[in-house]
């Protein structure tokens, strides 16, 4: 691999918890990733500038608000209008399994629910993302 990947997790909405999000870039980070967490209440807007500011090669949102639908729409929305040239997007949290289809067919490149195991998310995303 020529250059570490970057992830950058967003926790957008109004969700006011973010425990698993910072575990979730801990074990990122344990796996050699370069991790940039935007913190809680993030618009999509401010998502998708900091992706393309940051050069993330893959978003990852968390959501347990049970609003991930509209919310990967507008962030996916945004992440086109800012011109965000990464490999995935990716969502987890309190995600039921129906709306995994939706979600795909959004663009969402994988699909994490409350309780993945962190060396299938870093798995999925080294997959994703070959330098």
């Amino acid at each position: 691999m020529a250059g570490k990947i970057r992830v950058l997790i967003g926790k957008p909405g109004l969700d006011g918890h973010d425990v698993g999000a910072k575990l979730v870039c801990r074990a990122l980070m344990a796996a050699g990733m370069e991790v940039v967490y935007t913190g809680l209440r993030q618009s999509p807007q401010a998502i998708a500038r900091t992706a393309v500011e940051e050069q993330a090669d893959v978003v990852g949102l968390s959501i347990l608000s049970g609003a991930h639908l509209p919310l990967c729409r507008k962030v996916i929305d945004e992440l086109g209008r800012a011109g965000w040239e990464g490999s995935c997007l990716l969502v987890g949290g309190n995600i039921p399994r129906r709306d995994h289809r939706q979600l795909e067919e959004l663009g969402v490149a994988g699909v994490f629910p409350t309780g993945t195991p962190f060396g299938e998310i870093t798995a999925f995303i080294e997959e994703k993302v070959k330098k």
